[in-house]
């Protein structure tokens, strides 16, 4: 490997890598705006000088200069201390200095370096620029005269968002950026650019003016508006959440987040159930967690077991999801089910129901067909990977269902069944590392045994799974589905599906555990709700439980290529809520079935025991690749000719707390707008 010399330091470096990189590598600090290590570089800024030897004796951009073989590297010396700051005068010649009412204020790269690198007064005199606002949607505030033209926004939402909505314009001193026609930031991912911006020219639009970044309490915990299952950050004071910030993960979401993600959080704090109700007369009346509970076992106790159902919810944590299958399976209910939506998955081995190639592995594939799948709803950090895939190029896409804008070219080969016939008996493909992206709209339509038996011998034919390789990929939308089918959440020997017990007269008794994406109201029966929201499952609801959000409780979660997550708490539940796993402990006590846990980590002990996997935290079983027989995925059956439908058809509305969101609404709002304008 090359050697160069920082400050006198040797530092071995690999080929290809820039002068900025070789002096951070011997642990030099080198300040920058425009410079960001997954983006182009772009060396607008000019704050990254250095003196490099040999070479002309004036300080040079570090982020644009590739390194060599025994370079010298001076990042010290008075000529790079008087060239910074003499950049950084610049860069605050026409700059606010509106540090006060700046919602930066406290993470601002341009305040940091200002105060380490810059000049302690200025020597201009003359009028400021100012710049107009832009209107770039509900999500981004603009502050442009601030701005610095480092181009991070342009270059992000360009190369790794794929939406190419933000853009420069003009030359010299009237240079600005804007969106494309003065319109909204389309990208689902556009929150991101709020993060890159170094000075505050870009802002959370739905936060403005509400925190300071010192009074707020930090917690690492786990997204759960999609089944990736984001690292994220959750900002809180007091009893509020206030924001959701991205963590790095290079597995899964290296530092990006999807704007549901970031900026439903407001939804937690609306529509709340913070009290137990019993329906009374028809109508809801305030109740005590006795007589719920007592309502509730009076139900049940007069029910026979196969008469008695329950649904998990989307966003339901392992741990309640256990405590539910323990006291309903002691009482003999066999009509228990996880999905919802009605997917045919939950048989055979594991591997059937994972993303086994991993989301880190879509780098490695240079074959990628997507069956049912819209992954930019779905899964946009997932979908941003992909593209980044494709931007390397080598790679075939193919895409069977729904034609939409993945933000990068595909060939589209059908809309539904019929266009995978092709690749049954297509044989082995000369591709190495070929993947399959199964989205949900080919799983819980009534034909999917047959659909699914067909993408499995497809799979077999083209050598998906072999040694060294899995690229059979299941791609879910619900965060508590991969756990609840790990737990065997699904119907027992003659049970019901989850749209076997919704229909009229199929229940006397129906228990929502926070499911809310299903219509009860046909149902007739005796229906339990506990969950977080005043949602779709209360409803119709006879008695109600109120339960915790993902940031008031303390739960495992299994991502969709099967790697358990913890979540942290970071707030309490509100009112009388309590979380979900307690209440059913409860619950079980006036049942007469008491569960054999009073704490969280024996519950935790319990379900490690009895499922081995969960004690795995955060390993991703496709990471040790297993060859598993795909005859047994699909049971078969009769096969439709109706085309493939996306899952997520409302991104910003696909759960409870997102609907609860005013800010999602916005968006919502905006994005049907988009819809029916390009339709137009």
């Amino acid at each position: 490997m090359p050697i160069a010399k920082v400050n006198g330091v040797e530092v071995e470096f690999e080929p290809g890598m820039t002068v900025l990189q070789v002096a951070e590598l011997a642990g030099e600090e080198i300040p920058r705006f425009c410079y960001h290590e997954r983006l182009s570089i772009a060396g607008n800024c000019r704050m990254c000088l250095v003196e490099v030897k040999p070479g002309p004796p004036k300080p040079q951009a570090s982020c644009a200069l590739p390194a060599a073989e025994n370079q010298e590297i001076f990042t010290n010396t008075p000529m790079v201390k008087k060239a910074r700051e003499g950049v950084m005068e610049f860069l605050l010649i026409n700059h606010p200095l509106d540090c006060p009412i700046c919602d930066q204020g406290g993470e601002c790269d341009l305040q940091d370096q200002a105060m380490g690198y810059g000049r302690d007064d200025s020597r201009y005199g003359e009028n400021k620029r100012a710049v107009e606002e832009k209107e770039m949607g509900p999500l981004i505030k603009t502050v442009m005269t601030r701005c610095i033209q480092c181009t991070r926004c342009v270059r992000f939402i360009t190369e790794v968002a794929g939406v190419p909505e933000i853009g420069l314009i003009s030359r010299g001193e009237d240079v600005e950026i804007t969106t494309y026609l003065g319109a909204a930031v389309t990208s689902e991912l556009s929150g991101n650019v709020n993060d890159l911006c170094p000075v505050g020219a870009l802002t959370h639009k739905p936060w403005a003016f509400n925190y300071r970044p010192w009074e707020l309490k930090k917690t690492q915990s786990i997204d759960v508006m999609d089944a990736l299952g984001s690292a994220v950050r959750i900002d809180s004071r007091g009893a509020q959440v206030l924001r959701a910030l991205p963590r790095i993960n290079e597995d899964i979401n290296e530092e990006w987040l999807s704007d549901k993600s970031r900026y439903a959080v407001d939804g937690l704090g609306r529509q709340r159930l913070d009290r137990p109700y019993v329906r009374v007369n028809g109508k809801l009346s305030p109740a005590t967690w006795g007589e719920a509970f007592a309502a509730v076992a009076a139900k049940i106790k007069a029910t026979s077991p196969d008469r008695i159902g329950v649904i998990a919810g989307d966003l339901q944590d392992a741990e309640s999801m256990k405590a539910a299958l323990d006291l309903f399976g002691s009482l003999g209910v066999k009509n228990l089910d996880c999905r919802q939506d009605g997917t045919v998955l939950g048989a055979g081995p594991r591997e059937s129901w994972l993303f086994n190639s991993t989301i880190a592995g879509i780098d490695e594939a240079d074959a990628i067909m997507i069956i049912g799948a819209n992954p930019r709803l779905e899964a946009p950090v997932l979908n941003a990977r992909i593209r980044r895939r494709w931007l390397k190029g080598d790679v075939l896409i193919g895409v069977v269902g729904e034609q939409a804008d993945l933000t990068y070219d595909y060939n589209y080969l059908g809309a539904g069944p019929e266009s995978l016939k092709p690749f049954v008996k297509h044989g082995a493909i000369s591709k190495q590392k070929p993947m399959f992206i199964i989205g949900q709209g080919a799983l819980n339509r009534p034909d999917s045994g047959a659909v699914l038996k067909m993408i499995a011998q497809a799979a077999a034919g083209m050598g998906l799974v072999k040694d060294g390789w899995n690229g059979w990929n299941v791609l879910h939308t619900a965060a508590a589905r991969v756990g609840g089918l790990d737990l065997g959440f699904v119907p027992g020997a003659g049970g019901l599906t989850a749209g076997q017990m919704v229909k009229p007269g199929a229940l006397d008794v129906l228990f929502l555990l926070g499911a809310d994406e299903i219509e009860t109201s046909a149902s007739g029966a005796f229906t339990v709700y506990l969950g977080s929201h005043g949602d779709r499952g209360a409803h119709k609801a006879d008695v109600i439980l109120p339960g915790a959000a993902y940031t008031e409780k303390n739960g495992l979660y299994v991502n969709t290529e099967g790697r358990v997550q913890m979540g942290e708490r970071a707030v309490f539940p509100k009112g009388e809520a309590k979380e979900d796993w307690s209440i059913l402990r409860a619950l079980s006590d006036h049942l007469g079935a008491r569960l054999p846990y009073d704490s969280l980590d024996q519950l935790r002990r319990k379900l490690f025991a009895d499922h081995p996997t969960f004690g795995q935290i955060d390993f991703a079983p496709g990471s040790i690749p297993t060859v598993f027989d795909l005859s047994a995925v699909g049971d078969g059956g009769k096969l439709s000719d109706a085309p493939f439908a996306a899952a997520v058809t409302a991104f910003h509305l696909t759960n409870p707390i997102a609907r609860a969101s005013v800010t999602m609404a916005e968006c919502a709002a905006l994005a049907s707008g988009a819809a029916k304008m390009a339709a137009e």
